[in-house]
């Protein structure tokens, strides 16, 4: 019995651990608010789903009741989180966060974004052109005998 509670308890703390590195690498990753706290929730229900497991391996009711607050304070986050995004939209007209720097601190050096090297440009192909109807195309000898690409 103990050991089906302890596989259970692994299986959960997996899926928990799965869930915040998830929303760890989205969080890091994206730079589009909406996508931020999307993963920042993410990250909020696998230490509930962590939780919860615990409590119930250990039959207490303390990892449930935090999970109460953290529902809580994951709603209140999300209201508050849904003014801040609008308002910085409509000032900035983008959600990409680089874009705010007029927000840092004053002694805060600008955010630079790493530049893309240059691509060179793209050669166009030479195509063949037909020659006129009844024409005999001028085309060397040598080329006629060997192609060197087909």
């Amino acid at each position: 019995m103990v050991d089906g509670e302890l596989a259970l308890l692994n299986g959960y703390l997996v899926v928990g651990a799965a869930l915040v590195g998830l929303g760890l690498v989205g969080f890091i990753s994206r730079r589009n608010l909406i996508t931020m706290f999307l993963a920042a929730e993410l990250m909020l229900q696998g230490v509930s789903l962590s939780l919860i497991a615990c409590g119930r391996y250990h039959n207490d009711f303390g990892g449930q009741m935090l999970v109460h607050v953290i529902i809580a304070v994951a709603a209140a986050e999300a209201a508050i989180a849904l003014a801040v995004v609008l308002m910085l939209f409509q000032r900035v007209g983008s959600l990409d966060v680089a874009l705010w720097q007029r927000l840092r601190e004053a002694n805060q050096p600008p955010y630079m974004d790493r530049e893309l090297p240059e691509e060179p440009p793209e050669q166009i192909p030479s195509w063949p052109k037909l020659p006129p109807a009844g024409v005999r195309p001028n085309i060397p000898r040598e080329e006629l005998d060997f192609r060197p690409h087909v």
